[in-house]
């Protein structure tokens, strides 16, 4: 049995929220500039210029990339072999992103009671923390944070079995095209298929933290990405809202086994920062 302190889980938890919010991954900023490189739009090429000016003042200046610094969420796998020391795991990580979204002069969004009493908490706490158990001695922490307008424009249906992959596609594609502007594209797209109504919607947001552009394993789901990314960039949304052909940079689709009667599909999208940091304690 390995042991690992609390204080270590709550200081790796601090950089993570301020390193997420202020650094646009290599991976991102590397779609952005194979965007600018292939788009027609005049508008749309100045609107990518300027999501990567403001990504260098970012970096630059340590500011947000974002004013809307997003709801805290987690996704961690749990090493059946680890013990930690000194404190619970969801009180390491909610300390954690309450000094991190301090120290780094981050906006706390969190309200204490989502309908009566919607009172700001001032720490951006708590944070919603997927945990599963995995073989092995090691704790991963994979950090997004999720901004209020991409994740406003989520959808869920419950299909009949009957139903096809192209009327799933259309339903993803019309997601997208009623989300327009207000998801801050180009948007990566998130899809859970399968599973339960709550399970699915779990799948879609966990899709997104999937190295972005890397496929499905399975060619068959690999294919449904390609032909979903091919018709979202057809629907002259583009960057912001303002045109063009780069209205999303992936789409990813995990899916999970179902009732026979079933076919739960849910989309979750993220906006062009797509903020997401992974660490292996």
């Amino acid at each position: 049995m390995r042991n690992v302190d609390y204080k270590k889980i709550v200081g790796a938890v601090k950089n993570m929220v301020i390193e997420a919010n202020y650094n646009l991954s290599p991976q991102v900023s590397g779609k952005l500039k194979k965007s600018l490189k292939t788009e027609k739009s005049r508008l749309a090429k100045a609107t990518l210029k300027i999501c990567l000016k403001n990504v260098e003042i970012a970096k630059k200046e340590k500011l947000a990339l974002c004013q809307d610094t997003g709801l805290a969420v987690f996704f961690i796998k749990v090493g059946q072999d680890l013990h930690i020391k000194g404190g619970i795991l969801s009180n390491a990580v909610n300390e954690g992103v309450k000094l991190g979204y301090k120290q780094g002069y981050l906006r706390k969004s969190v309200v204490s009671d989502p309908l009566f009493e919607r009172k700001n908490t001032l720490t951006n706490t708590p944070a919603i923390i997927h945990t599963e158990i995995v073989k092995g001695n090691k704790l991963e922490i994979v950090f997004t944070a999720k901004g209020g307008g991409a994740e406003n424009t989520s959808s869920i249906k419950m299909f009949k079995p009957t139903d096809t992959k192209d009327e799933i596609a259309d339903f993803i594609v019309d997601t997208v095209k009623k989300a327009g502007a207000n998801a801050c594209p180009p948007v990566v797209v998130g899809v859970g298929i399968g599973g339960s109504f709550e399970h699915c919607a779990y799948l879609a947001k966990k899709a997104l933290i999937r190295p972005l552009g890397k496929s499905n394993a399975d060619k068959k789901y690999a294919k449904l990405e390609r032909e979903i990314l091919d018709g979202l960039n057809k629907l002259n949304i583009g960057p912001q809202g303002f045109g063009g052909k780069t209205t999303a940079l992936a789409v990813h689709i995990e899916h999970f086994p179902c009732h026979i009667a079933s076919l739960p599909v849910a989309i979750n999208l993220n906006c062009w920062v797509h903020r997401i940091v992974k660490k292996i304690i």
